[in-house]
Parts: structure tokens; sequence; C-alpha cells
């Protein structure tokens, strides 16, 4: 009964998630409509890889003619953070089946471990509570995808510019709730200043998983000097 009740929090925990997947979903899909996808493929894109940056990049690609090969490499370059989140959230699942960590590990996403991450130490049965959390969002992520592309057709071709702004306002919503002293608030501040400074120096996503190690190695290194910090 305990697992039922936490698989059920994962679910309501997943609204705010949903709520920034449902207007990039349907972006994704229109845009996918519109580079020639059919349903089937678009649909099959987000049930098969669900990772939303990929997806867009993808149908960028598409437009200009890019190789598969390209996209297997892009795909997993862009990816290559959710190394770093899969290592953090394996230290909340050492109790759990091992037959269930490669269905967890699918639904890892940014969203999935920042919410996780903020919530799963207040629930007993933490695997139960994360697949409920993944699997709502990512059905969450698949019908926008599905309602998007069936309106490609219809709607007349789109500039997202204007929906850019939608995830990193969920990021920055899903940071707010995880802070909980200065520390928190200055090592938010370093990492998004040394992400900034690597976009310029750096190819791909290794700006995100550069300022995160280094964010995360100081805020270790403060913590122990300052335990009250």
């Amino acid at each position: 009964m305990k697992q039922k009740n936490d698989f059920i929090a994962g679910m309501k925990n997943s609204f705010p998630i949903i709520m920034g997947y449902i207007p990039i979903g349907i972006t994704y899909g229109i845009l996918a409509s519109q580079a020639g996808l059919n349903i089937i493929t678009t649909v099959s894109m987000s049930l098969i890889v669900f990772a939303g940056s990929s997806q867009f990049i993808c149908i960028d690609m598409i437009n200009n003619g890019a190789a598969t090969l390209a996209f297997i490499i892009m795909t997993f370059l862009v990816n290559l953070r959710h190394l770093l989140m899969s290592a953090s959230l394996s230290l909340h699942f050492k109790k759990s089946n091992a037959k269930i960590l490669p269905l967890l590990s699918f639904f890892i996403t940014d969203e999935s471990f920042a919410v996780g991450s903020a919530e799963i130490n207040n629930y007993e049965h933490r695997d139960y509570f994360f697949l409920g959390l993944g699997i709502t969002a990512y059905l969450g992520w698949v019908i926008s995808s599905f309602i998007g592309v069936s309106l490609g057709n219809i709607i007349p071709a789109i500039d997202s510019i204007g929906l850019n702004f939608v995830l990193p306002a969920m990021f920055i919503v899903l940071l707010v709730l995880q802070i909980q002293n200065r520390l928190d608030i200055f090592i938010s501040i370093i990492s998004g200043m040394i992400s900034i400074v690597f976009i310029y120096l750096l190819p791909g996503n290794w700006n995100v998983i550069l300022a995160t190690i280094i964010a995360a190695s100081l805020g270790v290194v403060i913590e122990r000097w300052n335990p009250g910090t």
C-alpha cells in the first residue's frame, strides 16, 4: 500500500514538469510535421528518445540534410549530462530491485532529476516515487508531441522564438524549489556564470557538464570548511 501511495505521490509531483512539457512538446510536434515527418516517426522519436533538446536539434538537422551517423553522435553528446544525473540519483536506489533500475534510468530528464532530487528523500519507496514521476512526465511529453504533429498541417509555419522562454522558466522554478540556504544560492549563481563562460569556449553541451562538476565540487569544499553554511 505504501508503494502505491509513493507512486501516486510521484505522479502528483510531475504536474509542474507536464505544464512545461505541453507547450514545448506541441512545438516539437508542429516543427517535426513541417519538416516532413509523419505522425508515427514524430511520436516514435518521443517514445524512444525522450529528450527534448536532442529532438529539436534532430529536426533542425533533418532540415539541413544531415547524415544518420550525425544524429547518433549529436544525441550522445547532448545527453552526456545524464551520466552525472544518473550517478547522483543512483545513491537513492541502493535498496531497489536491480531489474527496475534500467526503467528508472530511461525516465531521467533534467526536469525529473530536479524534482526527484528535491522530493525523493521524503518517501520510503523511492523507486516507486520516481517511477510515478517519470512515467507521468513521459506520457505528458508523448501526448503533447502527438497533439503538435496532429496540428502541424493546420497551423501555418511558426516562429518558436516566443516559446524559447518556456523551458528556461520551468528550470528556474524547479531551481527555486530546491534552494534551502545561502550556499545553494551561491552555488546556483556560480554554476550559471561558469556555464555562460563555457558556452563561448566549448562546443555542444560541455558547458553544462563542466559547470556542474566545478560548482558541485566547490559546494562540497565550502560545506566541509563551513558545515553550518
